[in-house]
């Protein structure tokens, strides 16, 4: 049974999709990975949270204070505030105004 050139076609481009979307996201990560090492060598300790996780973090620790992993999410997050507030440049998007906003819990 001979496919028809119109399945050979949609076959071929959703191959080539799903390896070309495969390797821009690897080529990223990539990216991302040696700019983050690049970072430590350069300042000993990157940033580890972005500032919508730092915000969603302090929410969930707000709103679960009897949970037992809150402790250690408190934790994470004054970890990551001493670490911005001594590093020069942050890997995520964080502005000096977001970073002298952040308080420890």
């Amino acid at each position: 049974m001979a496919l028809s050139a119109t399945t050979w076609v949609v076959m071929l481009a959703i191959v080539g999709l799903l390896w070309g979307s495969a390797t821009v996201t690897i080529w990223k990560s990539m990216h991302d990975e040696e700019r983050k090492l690049q970072l430590i060598r350069k300042q000993g300790t990157i940033d580890t949270y972005s500032p919508r996780a730092m915000a969603d973090l302090r929410e969930w620790i707000e709103t679960h204070p009897a949970d037992p992993y809150v402790d250690e999410a408190r934790d994470r997050y004054n970890d990551c505030v001493e670490t911005l507030r001594e590093i020069d440049e942050p890997f995520y998007d964080w502005n000096d105004d977001e970073i002298a906003s952040l308080e420890k819990l």
